[in-house]
């Protein structure tokens, strides 16, 4: 392998909707350019801006997210998939096809010499206490079972309701609440030994160093924006990681 070859890209929160056109262009262009030359891929949630369910998977822009996803799989690249708050349904129907793996919420793998830990990182925004107790309801079994058991039509009129409701709760809510707490990330990285954590959720991109270890936040992605948000996390063939925009520029550290 040639130096600085990609082993592993990294990205999350795109929140891909037919409304934001321009997103779902620049992720096909990642997709395309970037992503096929890497040998593996990690999707760390909320690549949807919701997910009704695996029987939404006809819709146009699901279909054209599924196929470039496939074409990166088949080009040889190993994808994987971490479900986001947004996107938690998503489900053996929608891999198969996408040819990706499902992963648990917090996955631990090694990659070029380092113990790497990924989540989409909404666990360990401990001190929202009103969503934490709505991630537990919708994240078991039985009820994601009765959910997608209604028909899609009234699954998706319940996601715009709970939707509309967040966006009023956020406004109420302090910027030290919708943030990880430190203790969180400290207890993950005591569970699983790892030395790098990547995640997105907060939309708060950054290098935080922990105790000695490292941990990298994803950047949500809104091309259109002033100044355009987005890009990903790169780990090389020697280790490196490094943060880069939707141009692949590198972000200084």
């Amino acid at each position: 392998m040639r130096a600085g070859q990609v082993c592993a890209l990294f990205i999350s929160d795109l929140h891909l909707q037919p409304a934001h056109p321009a997103t779902s262009e620049a992720f096909f262009d990642f997709l395309e350019r970037h992503a096929r030359r890497a040998q593996q891929l990690y999707l760390l949630g909320d690549l949807f801006e919701y997910w009704a369910g695996d029987d939404d998977i006809s819709d146009p822009l699901h279909q054209q997210i599924i196929a470039a996803l496939r074409r990166v799989s088949d080009a040889g690249v190993a994808v994987y998939w971490i479900a986001g708050n947004r996107d938690f349904l998503v489900g053996p129907q929608f891999a198969a096809a996408a040819g990706l793996t499902l992963l648990p919420e917090t996955f631990v793998t090694d990659i070029a010499g380092q113990r790497v830990v990924v989540l989409h990182g909404d666990a360990q925004c401990t001190e929202d206490i009103k969503y934490m107790e709505f991630r537990a309801m919708v994240r078991q079994p039985a009820w994601q079972q009765q959910f997608v058991a209604m028909p899609l039509a009234q699954r998706k009129a319940i996601i715009a309701g709970m939707r509309e409701n967040s966006r009023k709760d956020q406004g109420d809510k302090s910027y030290e609440i919708m943030d990880v707490t430190p203790q969180a990330i400290r207890d993950v990285f005591a569970a699983t030994g790892a030395d790098v954590m990547i995640h997105g959720h907060t939309h708060r991109p950054a290098l935080h160093h922990v105790d000695g270890k490292r941990r990298y936040v994803l950047p949500d992605w809104e091309p259109e924006a002033t100044p355009p948000r987005g890009g990903w996390i790169a780990i090389d063939v020697q280790g490196a990681v490094t943060r880069h925009d939707l141009g692949g520029a590198i972000i200084p550290a």
